[in-house]
């Protein structure tokens, strides 16, 4: 896929997200990217791409930023999810951070759009700094959804924007260890049919919990988190000496 195509199926997304199923993968996805990115702590992150969810909105690094391509469309760049400007405009294959410089990265549904997802993994590691984490969105071909895409395609009626390739939660394990990016944590959600209205969606809610427990692999959306392992890398602290005459410590007592 071209970038050109890209910047299509990213434009096709931006519209499908106004969908009900679109929406309904948005509370899902906001609601785990809030749990994941609590607990992460750092100084810089960055969220890329699709700007209709705020992924750091429940982090508290003190520099977060937004990021879109250049090629995306005015009201893109204007607003974010939570009303905010976005900050950085660039070209996903060749980020313009410095190496070894963000503590948090967050790609939701980028690299099944981007023109070269390889490339783009590269660049999220490094820009990493050593133990930086990485959080991907992505839909899972392995579920209703991805059958129904399937199917959509060879009747020319798919359910999800037409995109260069949706990939699979083993096959981006694999892409990531090879970055020596460790995976710690995957979830798995979105387990409703692919209906088209709000209706029907809101009628199959009993089957999140249903999946979660008797398929917990087939969900529609998926989300891996992972951090940048550095091979050999030892903590240098300060050496210290022994003195002959130093006294050896003895607990303190409490003053009354």
């Amino acid at each position: 896929m071209d970038s050109a195509a890209s910047q299509k199926s990213i434009i096709a997304l931006d519209g499908w997200l106004q969908t009900p199923a679109g929406v309904y993968v948005r509370a899902w996805e906001q609601g785990c990217l809030d749990e994941l990115t609590a607990d992460i702590f750092g100084y810089n992150a960055v969220q890329i791409g699709l700007p209709q969810i705020d992924a750091l909105a429940a982090n508290r690094m003190a520099n977060k930023w937004q990021a879109a391509t250049r090629t995306s469309s005015l009201d893109q760049l204007a607003l974010s999810a939570a009303g905010k400007q976005i900050a950085v405009a660039l070209d996903f294959a060749e980020l313009p951070f410095a190496s070894q410089s963000l503590d948090l990265v967050v790609l939701p549904h980028v690299l099944e759009f981007a023109a070269e997802p390889h490339q783009v993994l590269r660049e999220v590691e490094r820009v990493l700094i050593p133990e930086g984490q990485v959080i991907i969105c992505g839909f899972n071909p392995a579920s209703l959804w991805g059958l129904r895409q399937g199917m959509g395609r060879i009747a020319r009626s798919p359910y999800l924007p037409v995109a260069g390739e949706f990939i699979s939660m083993p096959r981006m394990k694999d892409w990531l260890k090879l970055l020596n990016l460790g995976v710690t944590r995957s979830h798995f959600g979105c387990y409703a049919p692919p209906c088209r209205t709000s209706k029907w969606l809101d009628r199959f809610a009993f089957m999140e919990q249903s999946g979660q427990r008797w398929w917990p692999y087939l969900g529609a959306v998926y989300m891996v988190h992972a951090i940048k392992r550095v091979k050999g890398m030892t903590i240098i602290g300060p050496a210290w000496k022994k003195s002959a005459t130093a006294p050896k410590a003895v607990p303190a007592t409490n003053r009354e």
